[in-house]
């Protein structure tokens, strides 16, 4: 499973997981988590200013940047009313009761410090002891034995 919301690191993540994913014969189960916020949407770079809130394109938006990295995997999404960390962190474990996977792959720059910080959804999403969970920092070609590298998903040096 891999939480999404478009970042960087979570691009990274689900590219990770769809590596895992085809090593081991698994499926990857994308989860996304929409907020009822305009002004988080717009700062996640979901919707523009001028743009109508329209949750629809949002998710379509959301699925077919899933759709370019991992053609294979499951995408779905949950709505929250509340764009705290705690509330996606919440959406994300209860998905993940759902679906009850084996490994959660998160892309976060901060998951696992010493100190989590109180507005790291990775933090709450990483404490379940539930499943195993797989943190990407950073952008990085697999140098795993056995997996084979998603080399057209990889950014060039400008884009990471």
């Amino acid at each position: 499973m891999v939480p999404f919301d478009g970042s960087s690191l979570a691009r990274a993540a689900l590219v990770r997981a769809t590596e895992y994913a085809e090593a081991l014969d698994e499926s990857v189960v994308v989860v996304s988590v929409i907020p009822d916020d305009e002004v988080y949407l717009r700062q996640q770079g979901w919707t523009q200013s001028e743009e109508t809130f329209d949750i629809e394109s949002v998710v379509e938006s959301l699925r077919e940047e899933v759709t370019e990295l991992s053609p294979d995997a499951t995408f779905r999404y949950e709505r929250t009313t509340s764009s705290s960390p705690q509330s996606i962190a919440r959406e994300i474990r209860a998905a993940a009761a759902d679906i009850r996977p084996t490994v959660v792959f998160l892309g976060s720059e901060n998951v696992g410090e010493i100190v989590t910080p109180v507005s790291s959804v990775g933090g709450e999403v990483a404490a379940n002891v539930e499943y195993d969970v797989y943190i990407v920092r950073h952008w990085s070609q697999t140098t795993v034995s056995g997996l084979e590298p998603q080399l057209e998903q990889y950014p060039t040096t400008e884009e990471s």
